[in-house]
């Protein structure tokens, strides 16, 4: 038997996409920056949901299985495992794997823009 590994960061999502990573259909996130982790992270639904062009918005939501507004925020809401990164034009794409959802938690430690230690 394998001990699981203590999860010791998280990365900020706003909703809907942290609830597309929840449900796996979401699975490559765009960032300006490389990622060289490769381990299981908490995924933070952001405080603030996603700026979203007005022809987007209800596809994006739906994806998710919500409305606007519908979704947790300011909350732990699970964890992924971040597999691979590769350039994507001018940025990069994460490769996130195995979602996994847990019981919301507040952070103890003030969210950041991308990954920080909530516990």
């Amino acid at each position: 038997m394998t001990k699981e590994a203590k999860i010791e960061r998280a990365l900020s999502v706003r909703q809907p996409y942290a609830e597309q990573i929840m449900l796996g259909e979401k699975v490559w996130e765009y960032r300006s920056k490389p990622c060289n982790i490769r381990e299981r992270v908490y995924i933070y639904a952001s405080l603030k949901p996603a700026k979203l062009d007005p022809k987007e918005i209800k596809k994006e939501w739906k994806r998710a299985g919500a409305n606007e507004g519908e979704l947790p925020t300011g909350v732990i809401v699970g964890s992924v495992e971040i597999v691979d990164c590769k350039p994507n034009g001018a940025g990069f794409k994460w490769k996130l794997a195995n979602p996994k959802r847990c019981r919301h938690r507040k952070p103890s430690l003030h969210p950041q823009a991308v990954f920080f230690r909530p516990f």
